[in-house]
């Protein structure tokens, strides 16, 4: 099999009279989604939720098998071991890419550089740090059954000798502004995911990029718009949508399955938003009720940032006196706010979960 070559962008002969109707609905649900974004006093807090569930399910994509129960539990302290662990790692490194490149774009544009950043810190201590970490590719390499040949491969990415080529158009064609944005995010993701720059981590990066973009573009308030959720329930038609390109050219088929994708997330994210909304601010006069504390705000935002904990971390996050803080807890205990998962013991701290919150984020009740 030879080498797929790229097409140039922007594309030329797409069916826009197919597709408009689809970036209309999408554009319409997206714009919603935004408007619940901008009424959001501290998102990097009430997203947080959101952030945890890409950081997993972008990576179960890719194979991993951890939740984000597990993954929580896993930063508080109760620590997997063997297979797991390097799952819940992987995952980690995710969502400390997705956050590292929100506080990037405050400053600084979207580059071939500041991809092979996130890259880097993607592939940090997990199972694919042995190859290039923070660089592109420079032999050929193919996709297919364990131990296929090139010649039985199922798709075999462009030549290495031309890549930085392909890279720079690629990232010209995100400078640019083509007819519609959502359109064009959708040629950027797969685009790139067939440039296939890496030796591995292509598709974890690929999705990263594409709220990030969004946001550059200023589609979104915040960069957190998040497809791994549609596009993990409907995987096989993920892969099939963009193995239709590099066999037969069907740009047009896989456009409309990602203007659907972006339709159905943002309906989907808006529900899970406004759950979270309606539960800070449920969670903010019930828990002023119980401990009448004038750290109310202190004690919410700790426990939506980091809905599993270990008890001293949370002291040292709120900055409260530790005898304040143990009887905040307590007090949160008491009323079923939050749950033990670990008792304390001696000198180790116990470790706490808030249920409601871990139920929204985790789609089903867990606690």
């Amino acid at each position: 099999m030879k080498p797929y070559e790229p097409r140039e962008l922007p594309l030329e002969g797409l069916d826009y009279q197919r597709l408009f109707a689809l970036v209309g609905d999408a554009n319409t649900e997206l714009g919603r989604y935004d408007g619940l974004l901008q009424g959001i006093v501290n998102p990097k807090i009430m997203l947080s939720p959101l952030t945890n569930e890409e950081a997993v399910l972008s990576s179960r994509i890719e194979g991993t098998q951890a939740t984000v129960d597990e993954v929580l539990e896993q930063k508080a302290g109760i620590i997997k071991e063997g297979e797991k662990a390097t799952d819940i790692q992987e995952i980690l490194n995710y969502r400390k890419a997705l956050r590292s490149a929100h506080d990037h774009l405050s400053d600084y544009p979207l580059t071939l550089s500041f991809v092979r950043e996130l890259h880097k810190i993607l592939m940090n201590s997990v199972r694919g740090q042995n190859k290039m970490p923070g660089e592109f590719r420079k032999d050929q390499n193919w996709i297919g059954k364990y131990g296929c040949t090139i010649e039985q491969a199922e798709f075999v990415p462009p030549n290495p000798f031309r890549l930085r080529d392909h890279l720079e158009d690629w990232q010209k064609y995100m400078e640019s502004n083509d007819i519609d944005l959502l359109l064009q995010t959708a040629i950027i993701h797969a685009q790139f995911e067939l440039i296939h720059p890496f030796k591995d981590g292509n598709g974890r990066i690929g999705r990263i990029l594409i709220p990030l973009f969004l946001y550059r573009k200023k589609k979104i308030s915040q960069p957190v718009f998040y497809l791994s959720s549609y596009l993990e329930e409907n995987r096989e038609e993920y892969y099939a949508r963009l193995q239709n390109i590099s066999r037969g050219g069907d740009w047009n088929g896989w456009i409309a399955f990602f203007l659907k994708a972006i339709r159905e997330q943002a309906k989907s994210n808006n529900a899970k938003v406004k759950k979270i909304i309606g539960l800070y601010e449920s969670m903010k006069d019930r828990i002023h009720e119980i401990t009448h504390s004038q750290y109310t705000l202190h004690l919410l935002d700790a426990i939506f940032d980091q809905p599993i904990f270990k008890t001293s971390d949370f002291v040292k996050r709120t900055g409260l006196h530790k005898q304040t803080a143990m009887g905040l807890l307590s007090q949160l205990k008491t009323a079923g706010i939050l749950k033990d998962l670990r008792p304390g013991s001696g000198r180790r701290a116990a470790i706490l979960g808030f249920p409601e919150l871990l139920n929204i984020a985790e789609g089903r009740k867990i606690l």
